[in-house]
């Protein structure tokens, strides 16, 4: 058989790799043919050059290298979740030199075993000092030194007493070897406890001498003073009280600057203020005072008394001095004898005051006679008392002290028929007040049961104690139940819109708290507004579907666009909410047919709407001037179109194209300008003739007002005139203005002032005939000269962003040859892996075959030899 062609080459490379002995070598030589050379032609300063020799093969072997040390890692880990990390300090990096490592990793485990160590370490090989001396010493030698009070010496030690102490004693004999005569060398030297005795008594005698000293100073200050004291009187000479004047008048009176700096010296200095509290503590603090309210009220409406919920009195031991004890009043009773049994005085002081009252008035009808009974006390008092007078004296005393106890018992029942009375009337207006908490409400009934019957302000306090204790903050689910809250409130305005007749006045202050939560929740307010627009819309074109026409919607869809403009900002582009009203609105002056005077009030109506929302945006809208328009065109009687045109709903002629038609002269003289309420679109039927031709007129007056507005919103359109034109026609050719009433004529000029002052004439913007000539320039022109084969651009920018998409689009390219390159070698990886596993398949189905075959041999040898036997 043939050999293939990867073997043939590998024989090629074996003989080239063999010298003439046969034998191989080492060093392979590169072909010179196969190395890439990059030759520059001109050698640039300052540019660097890469790849200027490329040996074949050097850069595959380094990629490939990179490849098995990165790729070829992930790859067999791919399936692993443990991972070894090598924590060795200094391991993987190659700029710290081996012994340093080992260095630094001796010291690392050196400090830990120290760190180990020192947790139990009592501090025992630290010496104790006191004054640079260590404790032991002190205690083997006993010295004690007295520090003296003195301030000159204090803190300053003698010679002797350093030598001997800091000197270990050496230095002391020295000096005194030197100083000694010279027969004294050769006696002994002292000993340490002669040394030490005569220390103590050196030191002792100095501290004596300046004992001395300081007794010595003392005496001669005491001397001074005295000395002193007695020359001081001799020397102190008072001025005269002129001479004080005149140097008090020579005295320079202070500047308005100085006097400022005194006043603020004493000025109150500013003090620290507690810290606002956050929106979260003041709900739970309104709550809690909210809560304690309803267990007050609850409490009256039980007929608690306030006395069961004081604090009782604490317990008293018996070791208890009552050091807090104070008598507050006396509470002593005066004891008394009457009617042969022990009074005690238990009369309250109204008692009092009525037996005192009652004997007053007993001795102001029985003055007369009052003489006679003083004297016939007199008597009794000097008299003896008989037997027969004791007796009788008993008798009408037992019937005094029987009638005071029915009086008392009267009393009694009365005063307890009043407390009972006045219990029930705490507990009644206990009951008629409002609760202080309230839960929310989980459906528009219960909402509608809290607050239908009810006066405005018991609504609005309910309103308020249900935001109060339900704030988002205060629990978990608060906050979804608020949300609800604010469509049960627009369902509940809305309602209240259609009763007959309307409350508005309720509705205008239940605007409030329909604010305040959309200010808490915008995202939940904006959803239930689109919902009712969407509803509002969805109707409009069913209507339409069905009857080919519409018709203006009531009253409560009317409040909920007035309400919009309220809650949200109308002045914005785009808005999720105010957008889609404008949208509602517009298609409302377009689409609903104008066939009654209700209708004309509510077109009325929806145009002030419009105006209060463009108010800060200036939009124009046209079915706006269209519909006033149309309105204007009403109340002419000839109709003939003629300088304008008449748009959808209103038709130039027809069964309703003279609502606002007034021939009544009478009704014109006695008609006042007044505003049109919005309720008058309920009663309207129920209106005489003279009252409807009133209310044509006053629909007229209010049309003329909004043009009068409008001027003056659109004067700053370049097509103001274009825009007013038919408005103008209307007002100056067809409304027969000399039988309207002054009020109404007055209005008609104001609105033709308004339309012809406001209207500035803006020429549109068209570009010019010729070029206009340029200025002549002395600055050179300078032309950039283009150069072949490179890449032009037009300004700086331009070539900035062409280098980047080039320099992106390589290294895109780069990234792209890359991740191709991985594959690949991921590819031959998972193939040599295959190869591998198929190989060892294949040795093991051999060795098997190999073995299956042996045995197969060797059964039937057995059995031939079987066979022979």
């Amino acid at each position: 058989m043939g050999k293939s062609t990867k073997q043939r080459r590998k024989g090629q490379v074996a003989a080239r790799a063999k010298g003439p002995s046969g034998a191989g070598t080492a060093l392979v030589k590169n072909n010179p043919f196969e190395v890439k050379v990059n030759k520059q032609k001109f050698n640039i300063l300052g540019r660097r050059t890469k790849h200027d020799v490329g040996l074949p093969g050097v850069s595959r072997s380094k990629a490939v290298k990179k490849r098995t040390q990165t790729l070829l890692k992930e790859y067999k880990e791919r399936e692993k979740s443990n991972v070894f990390k090598d924590k060795r300090f200094g391991e993987y990096n190659t700029k710290i030199s081996p012994e340093e490592k080992m260095m630094k990793r001796f010291a690392l485990e050196r400090q830990q075993n120290h760190e180990k160590k020192s947790i139990y370490n009592l501090n025992e090989d630290d010496e104790l000092t006191h004054f640079g001396q260590s404790l032991a010493d002190i205690e083997k030698l006993n010295d004690v030194i007295d520090s003296d009070s003195d301030t000159e010496e204090r803190g300053i030690l003698s010679a002797e007493l350093t030598a001997a102490h800091f000197g270990g004693g050496g230095g002391l004999l020295r000096r005194k070897a030197l100083t000694g005569e010279q027969d004294e060398e050769e006696e002994k030297p002292k000993s340490r406890k002669e040394l030490i005795e005569e220390l103590i008594a050196k030191s002792k005698k100095e501290k004596r001498e300046r004992q001395t000293q300081r007794e010595n100073a003392l005496e001669l200050t005491e001397k001074l003073d005295t000395d002193w004291k007695e020359i001081q009187t001799l020397l102190s000479h008072k001025t005269p009280k002129s001479e004080r004047k005149d140097k008090e008048e020579e005295k320079p009176k202070p500047d308005e600057y100085d006097m400022i700096v005194r006043e603020l010296g004493f000025e109150m200095k500013a003090q620290p203020s507690d810290r606002m509290k956050t929106e979260e503590e003041l709900a739970k603090e309104e709550q809690e005072r909210l809560q304690k309210l309803e267990a007050d009220r609850l409490r009256r409406m039980h007929g608690k008394d306030e006395q069961e919920n004081k604090k009782k009195p604490k317990h008293m031991s018996a070791d208890d001095l009552a050091d807090g004890f104070i008598l507050d009043k006396d509470d002593r009773r005066l004891l008394s004898y009457k009617g042969g049994k022990l009074n005690v005085g238990n009369d309250k002081e109204e008692g009092g005051n009525e037996k005192e009252e009652g004997e007053s008035e007993e001795e102001s009808e029985g003055e007369p006679g009052g003489e006679d009974e003083e004297e016939a006390i007199v008597e009794e008092d000097d008299a003896t008392d008989s037997p027969s007078d004791l007796e009788s004296d008993m008798g009408s005393e037992e019937e005094v002290t029987a009638n005071e106890e029915q009086k008392e018992k009267h009393k009694g029942n009365e005063e307890r028929l009043q407390s009972e009375e006045e219990q029930n009337a705490k507990i009644e207006a206990a009951r008629s007040e409002l609760p202080y908490t309230f839960t929310v409400p989980e459906s528009y009934e219960k909402l509608k049961s809290l607050l239908f019957g009810r006066i405005i302000e018991e609504q609005l306090v309910i309103l308020e104690r249900i935001q109060k204790c339900n704030h988002p903050s205060l629990a978990v689910g608060n906050k979804a139940k608020l949300e609800k809250l604010f469509g049960f409130l627009l369902e509940y305005i809305g309602e209240l819109a259609t009763v007959e007749p309307p409350e508005l006045k309720t509705i205008d202050k239940l605007v409030l708290p329909l604010y305040s939560l959309c200010q808490m929740f915008p995202e939940a307010a904006s959803n239930s507004v689109k919902f009712v627009l969407q509803d509002a819309a969805h109707d409009m074109e069913e209507m339409i579907e069905v009857k080919g026409r519409a018709t203006f919607p009531g009253l409560d869809m009317l409040i909920y666009l007035k309400i919009t403009a309220i809650l949200f900002p109308t002045s914005d582009f785009w808005h999720p909410v105010v957008t889609p009203a404008l949208v509602y609105m517009s298609q409302l002056l377009n689409k609903c047919q104008v066939m009654t005077l209700q209708d004309v009030v509510k077109g009325l109506f929806v145009c002030c709407l419009f105006l209060e929302y463009v108010s800060l945006s200036q939009r124009f809208i046209p079915e706006l001037i269209n519909f006033l328009v149309g309105v204007l065109h009403l109340s002419i009687p000839q109709k003939r179109p003629q300088g304008y045109i008449l748009v959808h709903p209103f038709r130039p002629a027809g069964k309703n194209s003279e609502l606002l038609l007034v021939c009544d002269k009478k009704d014109m003289e006695t008609w006042k300008k007044q505003n049109l309420p919005l309720s008058i679109v309920t009663r309207l039927k129920e209106s005489s003739k003279t009252e409807m031709n009133h209310f044509r007129l006053s629909c007229l007056a209010m049309c003329l007002d909004l043009i009068k507005k409008c001027a003056a919103l659109y004067e700053s359109l370049s097509s103001f005139h274009e825009i007013m034109q038919p408005i103008r026609v209307l007002l100056t050719e067809h409304i027969p203005v000399s039988e309207y009433p002054e009020p109404l004529q007055e209005l008609h000029q104001n609105a033709l002032k308004e339309l012809e002052d406001k209207g500035k004439h803006y020429t549109p913007l068209v570009c010019e005939k010729k070029k206009p000539v340029p200025l002549k320039l002395y600055m050179p022109k300078i032309v950039k000269v283009l150069e072949f084969g490179r890449k032009q651009g037009g300004s700086k920018e331009e070539q900035e962003r062409k280098r980047l998409i080039h320099k992106h689009k390589r290294e895109f390219k780069g990234a792209v040859r890359e991740i191709r390159k991985d594959n690949q070698f991921l590819a031959r990886m998972q193939l040599s892996e295959i190869m591998e596993r198929d190989s060892d398949r294949k040795r093991k189905v051999k060795n098997l075959f190999n073995s299956l075959a042996t045995q197969e041999g060797e059964w039937k040898a057995m059995k031939r030899k079987k066979f022979k036997n």
